[in-house]
């Protein structure tokens, strides 16, 4: 698949989830295989501009995670072109523009879904970014305002016309924040409206299944993938994998688990120094220990672990304690097994979104509440 003049290595994609697609994560999911582009955390325009160490922290590569795009959101056209321009300049291989967050400090800069009320305007901005920069500018967008201004497809449109090289597409408007489920047509209504750049579908992805049912059913050109590849790094290998052979490779076993996670936090400390990095790894260890079945013990630890020894000493204690819950072979007993990381299909021609294709154990939380109030 190729986004502008990029050669990726599949049609998937990690989405930009903020507070957690650091370096560290990135390079972490990376290295599992089958992950065609990562994206930062959405950066501020005008944070890159002022120097801020916190953005350029957050735009920072290596060659290893390689291509990779920086996610911009602002709503004042010279303060994204320059931000572009210092973006390719600290070695990033895309620029997209985030037309989606719904969050209302964001929105009441002009900036997230606010960009989709004004078609004119958010094409004159993306213009100048194309411009300015010789690497392909792309643009991650919602259906609409609301349900009664469905506007993806016409700024698509214009977006193709002014240069952008991709559409990222989420399907669900900003009013409808995280609720319900993604609208599969309302994608599908976006790649038939722009002529010859590619159309990445988003929204309610946690398993390899639903990924081949959002490629099939919207005919979109790739899957980009966010809090489902929190939930499961691996599924950018087991998503390929399934996609060429219509298998799915067996769950990650414990060992393995704790293997990468271990991999993880030494990149967390080398990244943000041995105390910040254990501290935002704190939240990051919950999310592994979704699949460890009994796992307070670990939960309850990890929220003060303050250095790798000590994360060292927590994890031997639990998996010391965590053997009660195994048979003599050190599997654990039925009972205490985590849901099948895996969904069961049915029939998902009865929903106009992917609810059937996720079960229980992948649904990750959101934001909850009036979007407004977020």
């Amino acid at each position: 698949m190729k986004i502008g003049g990029l050669e990726l290595e599949s049609r998937l994609f990690l989405s930009p989830l903020a507070g957690y697609t650091n370096l560290p994560f990135r390079l972490t999911v990376k290295g599992l295989g089958g992950l065609g582009l990562v994206t930062t955390d959405l950066v501020n325009a005008r944070s890159l501009l002022e120097g801020r160490p916190v953005a350029f922290k957050m735009i920072a590569t290596d060659a290893r995670e390689q291509p990779m795009a920086v996610q911009l959101f602002g709503g004042v056209t010279e303060e994204m072109r320059d931000a572009a321009v210092i973006a390719q300049e600290r070695g990033a291989q895309s620029v997209d523009i985030n037309m989606g967050c719904p969050v209302k400090k964001v929105v009441k800069t002009g900036s997230g879904s606010s960009m989709m009320k004004d078609l004119e305007g958010t094409a004159a901005l993306v213009r100048g970014m194309i411009e300015a920069v010789d690497i392909p500018v792309t643009a991650k967008m919602r259906l609409g305002w609301d349900s009664e201004n469905i506007t993806a497809p016409d700024l698509a449109c214009a977006l193709e016309d002014v240069g952008v090289s991709a559409i990222f597409i989420h399907g669900r408007t900003r009013a409808q924040g995280f609720s319900g489920n993604v609208d599969l047509e309302g994608i599908r209504l976006v790649k038939e409206a722009v002529k010859s750049i590619p159309v990445i579908g988003n929204g309610d992805v946690t398993t390899p299944q639903a990924a081949r049912a959002m490629l099939e059913r919207t005919g979109c050109d790739g899957v980009s993938i966010g809090r489902g590849a929190f939930y499961n790094p691996w599924i950018f290998r087991q998503t390929v994998h399934f996609l060429d052979t219509g298998e799915l490779l067996p769950d990650p076993s414990f060992e393995e688990r704790l293997e990468l996670m271990g991999i993880h936090l030494d990149r967390m400390i080398e990244f943000y120094g041995e105390l910040k990095g254990c501290i935002h790894f704190r939240k990051v260890a919950m999310w592994y220990a979704k699949r460890f079945g009994p796992s307070k013990f670990f939960k309850d630890r990890m929220i003060r672990v303050e250095s790798r020894a000590h994360y060292d000493e927590i994890l031997a204690d639990y998996v010391a304690w965590r053997r009660q819950f195994c048979d003599d072979s050190g599997e654990l007993l039925e009972k205490y097994r985590p849901a099948p990381q895996y969904s069961s299909i049915t029939d998902p021609s009865t929903s106009s979104g992917l609810g059937p294709l996720a079960s229980s154990a992948d649904r990750i939380k959101v934001p909850k509440g009036p979007v407004e109030k977020w």
